[in-house]
């Protein structure tokens, strides 16, 4: 489950360019956020009808000649897997993943007919018909060629001496393009009321700190493929060969002093390392190489007088940088953030070479995206809300919410049960802990308020400039919020979203309509089978208000320490046996499982099975406990969550994965889980001994 950052430029409000390519690595943008139902390959286009759906139906993914007590994952998700082989223009693929492809087509179809010129089209499909047009438009966009970026270049190119790198940054930050840092507005870590200016790590065009870090020989390799990419990239935009040998070099020794004084992704998952709250007097003492005042008045901040600066380390190695290189170096590499962000949408050349180096080289897909499902994401990126309003008009019926919230309200009790019942928590936690999981707050479906669009400028033949507008809406929608109260009906993904995710800055729940659809829930199939899916993904989200991340935030949203001492050792203890566990798993060849960075997730797969198991069994067919197909409840409710996780993935992306994000692979996530249940090893008469008996179990909640 995907942590969305407080600096909400991270992969949902981020309308950069890059989303087009359904490539790039964003790189980590701020403090531990939210928790999201999936891994970041997976794609988070939206969801259409739903399909059909029958009680035998999870039959068919299953391999029935294998021993569930040796490999559950391949008897659960064989047939799925040996029927369902990776696209070849994707780089992993699962249940999420075949949820958004097969319904991704109700998009094309609102946006196909939306961007239709006719004299009753609203204002709403205005908007996203001519994005969508401009986007499509091909053609349009290789005539262009680098034109749509020109006023950019020029103000890079005219940098007559380092005093005059803020106003070039200012201008690119506020057109969504990256470079030295990240910055944007996060609720307070200690004051969750309050809505504080926040600048991060980043600048980097690699995925994490390691990767410009590591000696192994992947990492060698990978960095020198990273090299020759930006040399190309640069002699695209029209530098000769030696100027962009020379420039892809500065980049990458620009980008690997700022990697040294960011944090890695494990380090991001704990809250105390990502606030530092300081006044921007004591930030510019950091950094006296580059004015924050003249920044943050420029891009247009409301008055502050402190910041969180997210990364301690980052403003000395900022510094650092800016002092010691040259400023044609310091151009160069602005040039090249210009270049990477805006690839996707430039001419066929810098397309195809962005796709070569983010999606072939490091995930490991072989042909790129159909263009029309590349629009379909950015316009939901960027115009999310107004896309989700006939999305849900087409798929999300009266009555989803109210049975969506009929399940939460069972699994909250289900966790109130399980919290009253622990024998390793004292009194005075457990108090702590009832507080906060009756504080936690549900939302289901869509906003009850859409967002409004209409400032932006949508041009039907300028996809880049479109994409540009759109991004400064959103950069200065969220620096609009530094003062004001926090936004407590605020979404952080989109109606179409296939997913999920838990906030703890909020202290709530959020489901979008899009992964309210077979095969996560299905209203034709029994309680076993959905508790097992999305009882599961509801489970996973309220156990992130209690995971190690999570458990540090209060009812209110506040990082505070409300567990006495020796219920945090308990905690600590069970939280260091799904660390050992995990990572004794191998992700892929040499690669094992991180299991620190994926604790948190880890965490949440086990007790919100644990939990949804204890709720199926409180329905009347949990109670009833009878055989379908052959299969008890409780194989049923183990099949159904096994196979939210089918999925198959190259070799590129498992590595990749293993190294920066929070999810185990879909395999470990449904081994590690099982084995942890003693229910499921009555379920399937499994002995000791076998592969899915470990001689320890792990279990917090």
């Amino acid at each position: 489950m995907r942590r969305i950052k407080p600096l909400l430029l991270a992969l949902f409000f981020v309308i950069a360019c890059t989303l087009l390519a359904v490539a790039q690595t964003p790189n980590a943008k701020a403090a531990p956020k939210k928790t999201s139902s999936k891994k970041d390959t997976q794609s988070t286009a939206a969801p259409t009808k739903k399909a059909a759906a029958t009680k035998d139906s999870i039959v068919n993914s299953m391999d029935r000649s294998a021993d569930p007590c040796a490999d559950f994952y391949q008897y659960a998700c064989g047939a799925w897997r040996k029927n369902n082989p990776l696209p070849s223009d994707q780089s992993s693929y699962g249940r999420f993943a075949e949820l958004a492809e097969r319904n991704i087509l109700v998009l094309k179809e609102v946006l196909e007919k939306a961007a239709t010129p006719a004299a009753h089209r609203s204002v709403v499909d205005q908007e996203i018909g001519d994005f969508y047009s401009a986007c499509m438009n091909e053609p349009a966009v290789n005539q262009k060629g680098l034109t749509p970026l020109k006023a950019e270049l020029d103000r890079i190119n005219n940098i007559r001496s380092k005093s005059d790198l803020e106003d070039v940054v200012i201008a690119l930050h506020k057109e969504g393009a990256p470079g030295f840092f990240d910055y944007s507005s996060q609720q307070d870590f200690k004051d969750a009321s309050k809505v504080v200016a926040a600048v991060d790590q980043g600048g980097m065009g690699l995925p994490s700190k390691e990767y410009y870090l590591k000696t192994d020989p992947k990492s060698v390799e990978t960095r020198e493929k990273y090299l020759a990419h930006v040399q190309k990239m640069l002699a695209l935009s029209g530098y000769t060969p030696d100027q962009a040998a020379a420039g892809a070099k500065a980049v990458m020794n620009i980008e690997t002093a700022l990697a040294k004084g960011s944090l890695a992704p494990v380090d991001r998952r704990d809250p105390q390392k990502v606030y530092h709250p300081m006044a921007i007097a004591d930030l510019q003492k950091q950094t006296p190489s580059f004015d924050w005042k003249k920044y943050i008045v420029g891009v247009g901040t409301p008055p502050v007088e402190s910041i969180d600066v997210v990364v301690a380390e980052f403003p000395a190695a900022l510094n650092g940088v800016i002092d010691s290189s040259s400023l044609d170096d310091l151009k160069t590499y602005l040039r090249w953030h210009l270049l990477r962000d805006a690839a996707p949408l430039l001419s066929t050349d810098f397309v195809n070479e962005n796709f070569d180096f983010y999606s072939k080289t490091l995930r490991g897909a072989k042909e790129i995206r159909p263009r029309w499902k590349r629009c379909v994401r950015l316009t939901d990126h960027a115009l999310g809300e107004a896309l989700g309003i006939a999305y849900v008009q087409k798929t999300f019926g009266k009555d989803g919410k109210e049975r969506m919230l009929h399940l939460v309200h069972n699994l909250e009790k289900a966790l109130q049960d399980d919290i009253n019942a622990l024998g390793w928590m004292t009194p005075a936690t457990k108090k702590e802990a009832l507080i906060k999981l009756t504080a936690i707050a549900n939302k289901i479906g869509y906003p009850e308020k859409w967002r409004d669009y209409s400032s932006i400028k949508i041009v039907p033949d300028d996809a880049l400039g479109n994409a540009q507008r759109a991004s400064a809406f959103e950069f200065k929608r969220q620096l609009d919020k530094i003062g004001k109260p926090v936004d407590k009906q605020e979404w952080g993904m989109t109606p179409p979203t296939v997913n999920a995710y838990y906030d703890p800055s909020m202290n709530n729940i959020n489901f979008p309509a899009g992964i309210l659809q077979p095969p996560f829930f299905d209203k034709n199939q029994d309680d076993a089978v959905n508790y097992g899916a999305i009882g599961v993904v509801i489970g996973h989200e309220l156990t992130h208000g209690f995971d190690d991340e999570g458990r540090q935030f209060d009812a209110q949203g506040n990082l505070r320490d409300w567990w006495t001492p020796e219920d945090a050792k308990a905690f600590e203890e069970r939280a260091a046996c799904f660390s050992d566990q995990y990572g004794s798993y191998t992700a892929i060849d040499d690669v094992k499982v991180n299991g620190k960075l994926t604790l948190g997730e880890n965490a949440a797969d086990n007790g919100g099975m644990r939990i949804a198991h204890m709720a199926l069994l409180e329905t009347p067919e949990g109670k009833a406990n009878k055989k379908i197909d052959g299969f008890s409840r409780d194989q049923r409710f183990f099949i159904g969550f096994a196979q939210m996780w089918c999925e198959n993935d190259t070799d590129q992306a498992l590595r990749l994965l293993a190294q920066t994000n929070p999810h185990s692979p879909g395999k470990w996530r449904v081994v590690g889980a099982v084995t942890n249940m003693p229910e499921f090893q009555k379920a399937f008469s499994c002995k000791a001994g076998q592969a899915m008996v470990p001689a320890k179990q792990c279990r917090i909640w």
